[in-house]
């Protein structure tokens, strides 16, 4: 499946990602809507994966345009108290924009957003909390499809249709999920396997340095280096990487010129996009990747 994937995400500021095929918007910071316009009525789901400010701030404009019977369904993660705030919010400040529908979930949720397309939240080690609480989130996004059981290729069409009939649907096919996106969302390197397998992986570099202190929040929430993911990546299977949340401190060469030295030291040649501090990328797989 080809994604068109329009973004903006900068460190502190702002982090938004739309997904424009499957009417996904990952994180919400403050511009989607003026980035978006009228493609905003695309998004029918929304996942924020934290409650940060710069990931949040842009629901409330995207709330007040697009809220209608049903949709936009906002998933945040279940412990995160300021969503449950945010929506009584709203529906005193825009008490027209009804509709609006507001879901917690957990890792290991399967929320289907198409027929075929499912999100499953992954936990995260961004915010400090004990492993019982949920306040921050990646996201995989899943393709599936039917296929007709291994050990029934040798039968018949009429055959398989009797099965079927006499056995139920479950008899003659299985499910096969393709993991065709996934989202950091912001957290540190903590499992190298954890995006094994993914189509494109959006991930986090708020830091160049690898010594670097990491002291972005002063609730000491926890970040990416841009080497940590780039050796990650190098061990996984992952056809396309789009890397975003620099830090505004780094100039647009400093960035690139440490991607393409980090993909030579770690022989990545799979093609590497990323989002600079403060510019919106419109189509981020239709441009050229850094490491060309």
């Amino acid at each position: 499946m080809e994604l068109t994937i329009t973004g903006y995400s900068t460190a502190l500021f702002s982090t938004w990602y739309f997904v424009e095929e499957l009417g996904l918007l990952l994180d919400a910071g403050d511009g989607v809507m003026s980035s978006l316009l009228q493609k905003s009525r695309k998004i029918n789901h929304a996942f924020i994966s934290h409650a940060d400010r710069d990931h949040l701030t842009g629901l409330l404009q995207f709330n007040q345009l697009n809220a209608r019977e049903g949709y936009p369904v906002i998933h945040y993660p279940k412990d995160s108290r300021s969503f449950p705030y945010m929506q009584a919010f709203f529906q005193q400040f825009d008490p027209y924009a009804v509709g609006t529908l507001w879901e917690p979930v957990s890792p290991g949720d399967e929320i289907r957003v198409k027929d075929d397309i499912l999100v499953i939240p992954v936990r995260n080690g961004h915010v400090p909390v004990p492993p019982e609480i949920i306040r921050s989130l990646g996201f995989k996004v899943m393709q599936t499809k039917r296929k007709l059981r291994p050990e029934l290729a040798g039968l018949s069409g009429e055959e398989i249709r009797r099965i079927g009939l006499e056995q139920g649907k479950e008899a003659t096919t299985m499910e096969v999920r393709t993991n065709i996106l996934s989202y950091s969302g912001d957290t540190p390197v903590e499992d190298l396997t954890q995006w094994n397998d993914t189509k494109i992986l959006i991930h986090e570099a708020t830091f160049l340095e690898r010594e670097e202190e990491i002291k972005v929040y002063a609730h000491k929430n926890k970040h990416s280096r841009l080497d940590e993911v780039i050796e990650m990546v190098s061990g996984s299977n992952i056809e396309q990487l789009i890397l975003g949340h620099f830090s505004s401190r780094y100039a647009a060469e400093q960035i690139d010129s440490a991607i393409r030295q980090l993909c030579n030291r770690y022989a990545l040649n799979i093609p590497v996009f990323r989002i600079l501090p403060g510019e919106t990328v419109v189509d981020v797989l239709g441009g050229k990747p850094v490491n060309a």
